[in-house]
């Protein structure tokens, strides 16, 4: 089909009714966007004005219905250089005013013909400020959408959505992680190792690595420990994912075995709700999240307050005022969000151990917290610097 064939019929898709069912029964309609056909998932809203493409091709949205704030989305189209990953990994995505024709230098092809061509059913033409400040009133849910000429009546629509799988207790990390090791290499001089745990690791991070002489070893979720220690790491680092942290044993296990060894230790998002189990905290789900690249988060640690980045259902329980004794030494809170005093960030003070709530890395911006990169480096630097001197105290 010839892109000028599959504009037409991208455009005849845009014509079906849809419906957007939520599980408390609130019926939305629209027309249809991207793919026709039925999609389930969990109803989430992302407060982003641009990066688009960023979030829907972030694998930390995998099983999620994701909502945009902004009435207007797909101005810019698609292109390949800003894909975060393989493919589009949320199950549906709802707009209000959907671009009629992209217009970027950059853009090879529209928004919806890259929906309908990848199968992700979405919706148009809804009231997505409604539809956001009911979230935010009740909470993220289960949601279906429906679309195409012929339709379930609305009890067989609820029925069907109140069957989907939620959230809470879901294992998805493995899903979404890749299943062979690779390498990125470092950008100009080598300067360290670092092996990184993809949990549904977005491929911004280890660019932002690489550009500080970083070459990183992207290992699967099923690492083990001695795959880990095989590449011979200067850090390990523990990416962003979807899912229930309740149930990432294995990634849990693993973390508490890296930091036995002492390891300098990143972690990001997903990361860091792991780094918080490891340590003995608990993890909660939140009640619609933080989606985004306006969230103001304040680093404790400098005072500093920068807006960031967020893609998180999910928080770590750890105490805001005092100084936690675990199993690994003392830990703290190092970031937390100025919106609502969730913890985004955690740090340990007896050995080289730190994670973030929220994305450093976050191509489509802001780019505030990018200095947390460099302060792995200088992790694996002091490190580094402090195995040679006791190498040379014992020749």
């Amino acid at each position: 089909m010839t892109t000028s064939d599959q504009g037409t019929a991208s455009r005849r898709q845009q014509t079906a009714p849809a419906v957007l069912v939520l599980e408390d029964g609130r019926i939305f309609r629209g027309r249809a966007y991207g793919a026709v056909g039925v999609t389930f998932g969990e109803a989430v809203f992302s407060t982003g004005m641009t990066g688009y493409q960023e979030t829907l091709t972030d694998p930390s949205y995998h099983r999620q219905v994701v909502v945009m704030t902004s009435p207007h989305i797909g101005n810019t189209g698609i292109n390949d250089e800003d894909m975060e990953s393989r493919k589009i990994w949320v199950s549906g995505y709802v707009v209000r005013d959907p671009a009629r024709v992209p217009s970027n230098w950059r853009s090879t092809r529209s928004l919806d013909e890259e929906l309908a061509t990848q199968g992700v059913v979405g919706i148009s033409g809804v009231d997505t400020r409604a539809l956001t400040r009911h979230l935010r009133e009740r909470g993220a849910m289960r949601v279906g959408i429906f679309s195409g000429s012929a339709l379930p009546d609305e009890g067989t629509m609820l029925t069907e959505v109140r069957q989907a799988p939620e959230m809470k207790g879901a294992s998805l990390y493995e899903e979404v992680a890749t299943q062979e090791a690779y390498v990125v290499p470092a950008v100009g001089e080598k300067k360290f190792t670092v092996a990184a745990v993809d949990l549904g690791i977005k491929g911004m991070t280890p660019h932002r690595m690489a550009e500080r002489g970083i070459e990183v070893h992207v290992l699967p979720a099923t690492a083990t420990v001695e795959e880990i220690y095989a590449v011979a790491p200067d850090g390990v680092f523990f990416s962003n994912g979807p899912g229930d942290p309740e149930q990432a044993e294995h990634p849990v296990a693993l973390m508490r075995a890296v930091l036995e060894r002492r390891t300098p230790l990143f972690g990001i998002c997903f990361g860091n709700q792991i780094l918080g189990r490891a340590l003995g905290f608990g993890t909660y789900k939140l009640k619609y999240g933080h989606r985004g690249i306006n969230q103001p988060v304040q680093d404790r640690t400098t005072g500093k307050v920068e807006v960031t980045a967020h893609n998180h259902g999910f928080a770590v329980d750890a105490p805001l005022d005092k100084v936690s004794e675990t199993p690994f030494g003392r830990a703290e809170v190092s970031h937390v969000c100025l919106n609502d005093q969730v913890v985004e960030g955690l740090q340990l003070l007896d050995q080289p151990a730190f994670s973030v709530q929220y994305h450093p890395e976050a191509a489509a911006g802001p780019h505030d917290a990018a200095y947390l990169f460099d302060r792995f480096t200088s992790l694996m630097n002091t490190a580094s610097t402090n195995t040679a001197q006791m190498e040379g105290q014992r020749a």
